[in-house]
């Protein structure tokens, strides 16, 4: 068989699927859509992606390989051109083979899903297929990172395959549902439409994405940032040269008493003034964040003082235990910075508080990644005892005046000297005092480092340094567990 014979044939052939149908790749663009082939580009490196199984194409699906901050990256894109992007066996069988060289290679994988469902005419082929997908990606979790581009329709069982994935960025083209509108309308009792129920900005309300952009370039911008920042596998150290001065201090957190918005500390404290926070309107009382400090990659859970009196929640809790085992997979340190009055008074049953509380003090427990715990206020109750205490951390640092106690100050005045304030002449002001005195004698942190309970108090301008110091010393980190299988988190 002659090669120079047959090559002008393959080359033509393959010329005809990267051309794509006309028409569909026309329906697209007008939509607003990227092409399959035209994300992917966009996603690697210039001129790094290698495509395989080109010549299967009635797949539906692009997958190969290629190069994210010269990072090995592998992907699958659905093709919407091409059958609606349906999956069915042959479109499983091109994502099952681009998962398991991820797995053997170590390198993590992007998913791009834009997709009508399954393919109907294949019946339980179909649904086999979608199945098979699910279970390799249950079975890469905390071995390689998987981000998931959601830039189009992801129903159905799709949907929960974006959901078990580390990272999910969403486009406004982009919509994450079980049930179509229609279903929905028709038990809600009104007319709702795809965007009020699986849009973009519904689905990082609900937390099941962490990312959104308004456009397919945004949404792939976002990606390759999340990527670059994490290691390969759960073997690789995500640490970079550093690219900013590790003893930069911050003289401005000096002059405050209190920190309104804790972004703009995580800011002052990364490399550079770069965090990538995730599910930012997902329970908006905790911060969940990427950056680097020195180099290394770390991940930031965070009170926001501004929301719910930086109060523990149901879904805050929740946010930052899944948060903090994502980070634990990959040994991404994990910064605690806390000032919380404890668990928010809710009208949820009280069982759905504790076991919200339960999930965050479990996950950061078994956590065997570097553990750093910074108190810039108060650590009340569950706050201390899931974000800063000895059980969680490796090292806690807290800044001048904070407070360390099972109830706040006035709570604990009100409890311990009851009898000298109802003998007091004027008993506002004696409570003020003994408020006071509760504080100096017992809750402050001065005394908490007496105690052994924390390792310094540190002036708030060397924060950064401090923390960098931190996770430098505790990278050679090794933690010896019992033996078992897993731990059963309270979910």
């Amino acid at each position: 068989m002659s090669v120079e014979r047959n090559l002008p044939i393959v080359r033509e052939r393959k010329l005809a699927i990267l051309k794509g149908d006309p028409e569909l790749c026309d329906k697209q663009k007008k939509a607003g859509k990227l092409l399959a082939r035209e994300r992917v580009a966009r996603l690697f490196d210039a001129s790094s992606f290698v495509e395989l199984d080109v010549l299967n194409a009635d797949a539906g699906v692009v997958t190969g390989y290629g190069l994210v901050d010269e990072k090995p990256v592998y992907v699958y894109a659905q093709d919407f051109t091409v059958k609606g992007g349906s999956v069915g066996a042959q479109h499983a069988k091109k994502i099952l083979k681009v998962m398991d060289l991820a797995e053997k290679t170590g390198a993590p994988l992007v998913a791009i899903l834009d997709t009508a469902g399954a393919r109907l005419d294949e019946g339980l082929d179909a649904m086999n297929a979608y199945a098979m997908i699910a279970g390799r990606v249950s079975a890469l979790s905390g071995v390689v990172p998987q981000v998931t581009l959601v830039l189009g329709h992801c129903g159905g069982t799709a949907s929960a395959i974006a959901g078990m994935s580390d990272v999910v960025v969403m486009s406004k083209n982009g919509s994450l549902f079980v049930n179509g509108p229609r279903v929905v309308s028709a038990v809600a009792g009104k007319e709702l439409s795809l965007e009020d129920i699986g849009g973009s900005s519904a689905s990082v309300r609900s937390g099941m994405a962490q990312l959104t952009a308004e456009s397919d370039e945004e949404a792939i911008a976002l990606a390759r940032k999340v990527v670059a920042m994490l290691p390969a596998n759960n073997m690789d150290e995500a640490v970079d040269l550093p690219r900013d001065d590790m003893n930069r201090e911050l003289p401005q957190f000096n002059a405050i008493d209190k920190v309104d918005d804790v972004r703009d500390l995580l800011r002052g404290v990364a490399d550079l003034g770069d965090i990538v926070e995730l599910g930012e309107d997902f329970a908006p009382s905790m911060v969940t964040a990427l950056g680097k400090l020195g180099g290394a990659t770390v991940g930031f859970i965070a009170n926001q003082p501004a929301k719910d009196e930086g109060r523990l929640t149901v879904y805050g809790c929740k946010k930052a235990a899944r948060f903090a085992a994502f980070c634990d997979c990959f040994s991404i340190p994990v910064i605690t910075v806390v000032d919380s009055v404890g668990m928010k008074i809710s009208t949820a049953p009280q069982g759905e508080l504790s076991r919200a509380g339960a999930q965050l003090l479990f996950a950061l427990s078994e956590a065997n990644t570097p553990r750093i715990a910074l108190v810039v206020g108060q650590a009340i109750g569950m706050s201390y005892a899931a974000l800063a205490s000895r059980a969680v951390s490796d090292m806690v640092y807290a800044w001048p005046g904070s407070v360390f106690s099972p109830v706040s100050a006035p709570i604990a005045a009100q409890l311990l000297y009851a009898d000298e304030m109802k003998a007091a002449e004027d008993p506002y002001a004696k409570r003020a005092e003994l408020e006071q005195r509760y504080m100096d004698d017992v809750a402050d942190a001065v005394n908490a480092a007496k105690q052994g309970y924390v390792d310094d108090v540190i002036e708030p301008s060397a924060t950064r340094q401090m923390l960098c110091a931190a996770v430098e010393m505790l990278s050679g980190k090794r933690d010896t567990r019992p033996a078992k299988k897993h731990g059963n988190m309270p979910l």
